[in-house]
């Protein structure tokens, strides 16, 4: 299988880096692997700012010749991994604004007669990582899961991805070695993962 990591977070040397890296890693482990590339919003300089005007219009945004490298590579993979941290319960602007100009219509998705759209990219899976400063429970109790709902229900079920698997992990700036437990985690999870 082909793996796009889409990492979003300002620099490689934090909590989140450390994140991406098990991911890395896992993957070259695993034999279903053939290949794993990485989208760095940050490090890309990646615009998330939508603009339309009379020459730039929305529908044409599965043509931008801008963005023909992103849908190159997410046409190319068999699972899309996240990893972000969760910023105010949800994920950073960065993510969504890639979000906003990627899964466009016509590419990842079709409208046609009736109630829903057509997702244009199922077969894929996905898999989603993120930390938090605030405990690990906070979004489901206190934000009715808001960052799920979004990611699973707003997005990848729209575009047709069925299958998510989310690490939501929280209290990650405590420094109580429970760290290296989740990292650990995600190394074994991407390690032995089937598509």
């Amino acid at each position: 299988m082909n793996v796009l990591v889409i990492y979003t977070y300002p620099h490689r040397k934090s909590l989140n880096g450390a994140f991406l890296q098990k991911v890395i890693d896992g993957c070259g482990e695993n034999d279903q692997v053939r290949e794993a590339k990485v989208i760095d919003l940050y490090k890309e300089n990646f615009n998330p700012a939508l603009i339309f005007n009379e020459t730039k219009r929305r529908r044409d945004m599965h043509i931008d010749p801008n963005l023909a490298s992103y849908r190159e590579l997410i046409t190319w993979a068999d699972k899309l991994v996240f990893v972000y941290p969760i910023w105010w319960g949800r994920p950073p602007a960065m993510l969504l604004g890639f979000i906003d100009q990627m899964f466009a219509s016509n590419f990842a998705y079709r409208d046609r007669p009736g109630l829903f759209p057509e997702g244009l990219l199922a077969g894929k899976s996905a898999v989603c990582v993120s930390t938090m400063k605030g405990p690990a429970h906070y979004p489901r109790f206190w934000l009715n899961n808001a960052h799920q709902v979004l990611m699973k229900r707003a997005l990848f079920s729209f575009v047709g991805i069925k299958r998510v698997t989310f690490f939501e992990f929280g209290n990650m700036e405590k420094k109580n070695g429970d760290q290296e437990k989740k990292l650990d985690r995600v190394y074994r999870y991407f390690k032995r993962m089937k598509r």
